[in-house]
Order: structure tokens, then sequence, then C-alpha cells
């Protein structure tokens, strides 16, 4: 299997899903993947040294309410609740700024989810 590098690759959720820790972290944007409860359980390394935030530090923790409050509103937390109740997959790409433990920073989310998946996926493309 091609890896996907590109962040826009379609039906990217099946391929991270099959990655290795090392093929995630090789990965040119950062990658979140978290289970039903909110809770991450992959993080790639570009989004940890883009974050500023350490893989121990954020695996194993709510993504919603520990790790990125920031993104805790309609505009990405609601999104991935209202596709898991009506049953229905996810893949929206959305302008977006982080603002947590950091200057306001311009990035692109693209939110991935898929009913039966174990893991449902933010990833963040860093602009420029």
């Amino acid at each position: 299997m091609t890896l996907p590098t590109a962040f826009t690759a379609p039906a990217l959720e099946l391929q991270l899903a099959a990655l290795s820790d090392p093929a995630l972290d090789d990965l040119p944007f950062g990658a979140i993947g978290f289970d039903d409860d909110g809770v991450v359980r992959r993080y790639n390394r570009f989004e940890s040294e883009a974050a500023g935030l350490s893989i121990s530090r954020v695996v194993g923790h709510a993504l919603f309410t520990v790790v990125a409050p920031c993104m805790n509103n309609f505009m990405v937390s609601q999104r991935f609740e209202d596709a898991q109740a009506e049953g229905q997959p996810l893949d929206e790409t959305l302008d977006y700024v982080l603002t947590l433990r950091m200057r306001p920073v311009k990035v692109k989310l693209r939110l991935l989810a898929r009913p039966g998946a174990a893991l449902r996926w933010v990833l963040v493309g860093r602009h420029g």
C-alpha cells in the first residue's frame, strides 16, 4: 500500500488505520486518532512537534476537554458527535485557528470518521 502523504487523499481514514506508528510519524501533517469516548489513542510526531505537546501528554487523555479544548465547539467536536449519532461518515475540511497554549495559528482541519471504525481522526494541515 502506498503511504498516504496527501492531506486531501480520498479514503484517508482507512489508510491511517493501517499505518504503523513510525509511518504515522512520517506524515507531512498532524494526525490525532481518538476513540468513541474522545480519548486520544494515536498522535503523530509532526503534530507533537508543531503543537509543542509530547505524545505522553496527549495519548490517553480526552481530546476535546483536556488536550485541545479550543476544538470543543460546534465546528469540530459537534460534527463528530452529530455524525456518530446519525451513523454517518464524516469527511470535512475547514479553515480553523488553533489558540490553545500557543499564539493563534491558522490551520486546515480535516475531520474523518466512519461508522464502526475504531478511531476517528483530526488531521491538522499547517499553512505556509
